[in-house]
């Protein structure tokens, strides 16, 4: 009784031992464990040290971080509005000098011209399609453009489209291809395309003056509101202010001046033709 006592004993402390100290695992296949909640066959649970990897991680200094992104705003977080204003009212300038010279196209005079047509519309089946995607439009000579179609069953959606177009174009089938004669214009022809003319250049200077105040306006909230007094988070003096402002002044008169140019040269070939 006393060997089965002792054998018992020193069962139990091997095994005490194997639980505190566990051997070495062999080089096992890769089993997926890091998905699977099984352990593995005929092994002795592990366990570590450490319930979890992020108790070693330093708890992050939030503080720090809102200081350094405060100082930002109010070091480096003005944005320097010379380098915006400028290239915005720019954009915005050449965009009214472009419908501009669009809808200036749009309106017919005595001599043929190949972008005269570019404002059409034509319906085929079913959808409605530009008239320059569907056709190559050319010019014969000063009064005949020639219109060929891509695809010569769409030539009566084409014809049917000019007809119908305010150019008061007439055109005739000729093979494959259309035909169109600019008849002259009349005087009350003339002076109606003239007035539209004139209402397309001022809504261009509208849209130009648009872009200039714009422009004037973001300086003047940016600037300081007294000479020698920055503003706070201000990327620009008062002297630097006036300087861009001159500058807006001086590309918006550039640009009307621009318009003016077009509309006079528009209102020559209206009377000329």
């Amino acid at each position: 009784m006393a060997r089965r006592m002792s054998g018992a004993v020193s069962c139990c402390r091997q095994l005490s031992y194997l639980i505190r100290n566990p051997p070495c695992l062999p080089n096992l296949p890769d089993l997926n464990l890091r998905n699977s909640n099984s352990p593995l066959p005929n092994s002795i649970p592990i366990s570590f040290p450490f319930p979890h990897s992020r108790s070693f991680a330093k708890k992050r200094n939030t503080q720090t971080c809102d200081d350094d992104y405060d100082s930002g705003d109010q070091d480096g977080g003005a944005f320097d509005i010379g380098a915006t204003v400028k290239p915005a009212a720019l954009s915005q300038m050449d965009a009214a000098l472009d419908a501009l010279a669009r809808e200036l196209t749009k309106l017919r005079t005595g001599r043929a011209s190949v972008g005269m047509l570019d404002h059409i519309i034509v319906l085929a089946n079913g959808m409605k399609i530009p008239l320059n995607g569907m056709a190559a439009v050319s010019v014969l000579d000063s009064k005949t453009l020639s219109v060929s179609p891509y695809d010569p069953a769409t030539i009566k959606e084409l014809e049917k489209a000019i007809v119908a177009s305010p150019l008061g174009l007439n055109p005739k089938v000729d093979g494959q291809r259309l035909i169109a004669a600019i008849p002259p214009l009349t005087k009350e022809h003339m002076q109606a395309v003239c007035k539209l003319v004139t209402k397309s250049s001022e809504d261009a200077k509208q849209s130009i003056r648009r872009a200039r105040q714009k422009a004037l306006d973001t300086i003047k909230k940016s600037a300081p509101k007294k000479k020698g007094k920055e503003k706070a988070g201000s990327s620009i003096s008062a002297d630097d202010a006036k300087k861009l402002e001159k500058e807006v002044e001086e590309l918006t008169k550039k640009y009307i001046k621009s318009v003016e140019d077009m509309s006079k040269a528009k209102e020559k070939e209206i009377t000329e033709s």
